[in-house]
């Protein structure tokens, strides 16, 4: 039976289809065949994604069975004795615009749609980690913070601080989530302070004044305790979305001496006082720049806030991760964003993001690895105007029906069967064979593969001493688990 998803499913009852590939509002529900193949006994399964989109996240019927023979294949080989990072998840950004689409959706597809994407059972990928803006992010339907006063006036005090905003929508969807995920992590990020605390008063670009830094330090304060007021548990924040890119709307250019004293005169200490858990991860920005986070580090009353580091790669190497996990060994390392270019091409960013993010953040340290928005319609919105991303491809398109696009497999490969608490585990490197291994909380190993070449490759996956050999198309993600 082809994988049908858990929305599929709810709308194939009720409409006799299914609205499953992009590019197309219904499909046919293809039934199931009358003489089933029998499942094949196997040590390891095997769930499949081709760039020409013929297996979709498709359990492959074969057997795949560990053996004491030798052949000449190349040979990935595990080794559970290595152990590297522990797994937070993997996700998305639930962006303002994403969390409309889905609460517009009908009741029955919206939480069909939900269960999906967060559930743990067996028509669903398990999304475990989210990120959110805290206020108003580029891929909103309008500029907002949480406490915008008229002009001239301020609010230090934080008096007016309210997340009303949220309560449309993105709360009632993270209550969704929770519902069915309550320990998924979900990590708050700002792409401005509010206007009065800025150099130009303005949502787009300047700089947060020194003198607002306790006002905008107990902004985060009431943030936590508003969203945790609402059932929602903030696991972290990061200080400031793409700090050296004042150029979206909104958006906030925050050098890192300057985070760095906001976090030890301000931030951190009313943390401390409020007795919050909440991490702090700082920079939140690409890779060319890992001195960032470093000068942050770097200075013993900052560092002694801080929990790690977070990146996206629009710029620099994924090998920067390694870097700055080298430096500072006891701060852990984040993966917090990369978008997919619409229309996009879905072998080419299959293959890429699979490659460098999936296994490349991961194989660098990282402990989660987030996709950008996980929603977006069939025009690349909502999103502000004037600034706002216009070509950003959810990981879902919403159109009215809901399409899963590169991104949702992508992240399905490695959220579906590395749950969190994984720990990575040390694999051959390969030039054309990708591969990154965990060993799960219940014990089990997954070796998740990308063959970036055009070609098949057959290799052997080796583990205590024995071989399974296996095949991967060109151009294809594998993950194999046992």
């Amino acid at each position: 039976m082809k994988f049908l998803t858990a929305t599929c499913i709810a709308l194939a009852i009720a409409l006799g289809s299914c609205a499953c590939k992009k590019g197309t509002k219904k499909a046919t529900v293809i039934p199931d065949d009358p003489t089933p193949t029998t499942p094949v006994t196997s040590d390891v399964s095997f769930w499949l994604t081709k760039g020409d989109k013929s297996a979709l996240l498709q359990k492959q019927n074969i057997a795949l069975n560990f053996t004491a023979a030798n052949n000449a294949n190349t040979t990935i080989e595990i080794d559970d004795t290595q152990a590297y990072q522990t797994i937070d998840g993997f996700g998305y950004t639930l962006t303002g615009g994403s969390a409309t689409l889905m609460n517009n959706l009908g009741a029955t597809e919206k939480d069909a749609l939900i269960k999906e994407l967060f559930s743990t059972e067996e028509n669903a990928i398990g999304v475990s980690y989210l990120r959110i803006s805290i206020g108003a992010s580029d891929l909103s339907a309008n500029v907002f913070t949480y406490n915008e006063r008229p002009t001239g006036q301020t609010d230090v005090n934080q008096d007016y601080f309210s997340i009303d905003a949220e309560m449309t929508d993105l709360v009632p969807i993270l209550k969704k989530i929770l519902a069915i995920n309550p320990n998924i992590k979900i990590l708050g990020s700002p792409w401005t302070a509010p206007t009065w605390m800025k150099t130009n008063k303005a949502y787009k670009g300047g700089s947060l004044k020194p003198e607002y830094y306790q006002a905008y330090a107990k902004y985060f304060v009431k943030y936590v305790q508003a969203m945790k007021a609402q059932g929602i548990t903030i696991d972290a924040i990061t200080i400031q979305n793409e700090p050296l890119h004042p150029g979206n709307t909104p958006s906030m250019y925050m050098e890192a001496i300057d985070q760095a004293n906001f976090i030890k005169t301000a931030l951190g200490p009313a943390f401390q006082t409020a007795g919050l858990t909440t991490k702090i991860i700082v920079y939140d920005h690409n890779a060319d720049r890992p001195d960032y986070p470093m000068a942050i580090l770097a200075d013993p009353a900052a560092n002694a806030y801080v929990d790690g580091s977070a990146f996206h790669l629009y710029a620099g190497n994924i090998s920067a991760l390694t870097t700055v996990h080298n430096a500072y060994p006891n701060k852990n390392v984040y993966f917090t964003e990369q978008w997919v270019g619409g229309p996009g091409n879905f072998a080419e960013d299959l293959k890429w993001h699979v490659s460098t993010l999936v296994i490349g953040a991961t194989r660098n340290w990282s402990r989660n690895v987030l996709e950008w928005n996980l929603a977006a319609d069939a025009n690349y919105n909502p999103h502000t105007p004037d600034g706002g991303c216009t070509t950003c491809l959810g990981a879902i398109t919403i159109a009215p029906a809901v399409s899963r696009n590169v991104a949702y497999y992508v992240i399905a490969h490695a959220s579906k069967f590395v749950r969190p608490g994984s720990i990575r585990i040390a694999s051959t490197l390969n030039s054309t064979i990708s591969n990154v291994a965990f060993k799960t909380p219940d014990g089990k190993k997954v070796l998740i593969v990308m063959n970036t070449s055009s070609n098949n490759q057959t290799f052997n996956i080796k583990d205590n001493g024995k071989i399974v050999t296996t095949t991967l198309p060109g151009g294809a993600a594998g993950t194999y688990v046992w």
